[in-house]
């Protein structure tokens, strides 16, 4: 896939034109958004990058924008994993509601800036080193078998990680929030607020799932063009999806199920597609493995959006049998 450098500019100079939409349109009167402008906004960034799968599938062939769209459909789901942690970051640090929307905001730019440094470090070496995709596949194996291990459970409580405590080490942090600011001078002392801090832990958060979607949408793509853009639109609406769904994130029992499932069908893609370059001297004496054939785009797609849907149709029918449940016990008491 050939990218010329116009596209990549026009591109860039795109999500960044968006990025400054959500600045200076949403944010910069702090407020806590309603549940129909979140979904309102959350529309438009899903046609978006609708509209902008059909433009690479117009100018680059249906190969690339299937790529394309399972890339983005993997990034978009695994990124409402990432909306549970959200949910604990900001109650931990007790964010004012109206200011949560430009904590995202800038946590998730934080997140997209490293994300971008990781592509392309990603994309230089699954360039020279095809082994790198016996590490990928491996690494999302262990992943799947985590998240289905883990199952619904999840942490009540959020735990800051070595980013935030060094932050903390060396910079002096104010005891409260001053309004919306970052920093603030205290008794003649500059000084971070809680609000900068917060920032920087859902940046540091994202950038921890980076570690797992990554080395997942290498495995549907390796155009670098590509899993950058899918990463990019995906992250472009998770703001506004966080206030569309927080409610119903709790109804989604079965996501870690639904996403292990896809993280371990993409590993031994992965894994599959290692072995059709295999290098390794002590893999079939360095020859190609070709025992099964690589696993076409369309059907990864196709894969990937069935998952989800039995996943979210399964999660709604246990919230609704249990809730049934514990009305019928209810009316059984004395």
């Amino acid at each position: 896939m050939y990218v010329p450098f116009w596209a990549w500019v026009l591109t860039v100079l795109a999500i960044v034109a968006l990025i400054a939409v959500d600045y200076f349109g949403h944010v910069r009167k702090s407020h806590f958004p309603s549940i129909a402008e979140a979904g309102r906004w959350s529309l438009v960034y899903v046609l978006i990058a609708v509209a902008f799968g059909g433009i690479v599938w117009w100018a680059w062939g249906p190969q690339y924008g299937g790529e394309y769209f399972a890339g983005w459909v993997t990034e978009k789901s695994l990124s409402v994993d990432n909306l549970f942690v959200f949910v604990l970051i900001l109650a931990s640090f007790k964010v004012p509601r109206e200011y949560q929307q430009k904590v995202l905001l800038i946590g998730i730019t934080i997140a997209l800036v490293m994300r971008t440094i990781f592509i392309m470090l990603g994309a230089t070496l699954v360039a020279h080193f095809s082994w790198v995709f016996y590490l990928f596949g491996a690494f999302l194996l262990w992943t799947a078998w985590s998240q289905a291990r883990g199952g619904g459970e999840s942490d009540e409580e959020y735990h800051e990680n070595g980013v935030l405590r060094l932050v903390r080490r060396v910079f002096p942090v104010t005891d409260t929030y001053v309004g919306d600011r970052m920093t603030a001078r205290i008794d003649g002392r500059r000084m971070i607020t809680p609000m900068l801090v917060v920032m920087i832990a859902i940046g540091s958060a994202d950038l921890l799932f980076a570690v797992d979607s990554i080395p997942a949408i290498f495995g549907l793509t390796q155009e670098a063009y590509l899993v950058f853009t899918a990463n990019a639109f995906a992250l472009l609406g998770l703001r506004q999806l966080f206030f569309l769904i927080d409610g119903l994130l709790d109804k989604l029992v079965y996501l870690n199920y639904g996403l292990a499932v896809i993280l371990g069908f993409i590993g031994v893609k992965l894994v599959n597609h290692a072995l059709h370059l295999n290098e390794v001297p002590f893999i079939n004496g360095g020859r190609e493995v070709d025992l099964v054939p690589d696993i076409p785009t369309s059907f990864s797609l196709l894969f990937i959006v069935v998952v989800l849907t039995i996943t979210t149709v399964a999660s709604l029918l246990k919230v609704r049998s249990d809730r049934k449940a514990a009305e019928l016990e209810e009316t059984r008491k004395p």
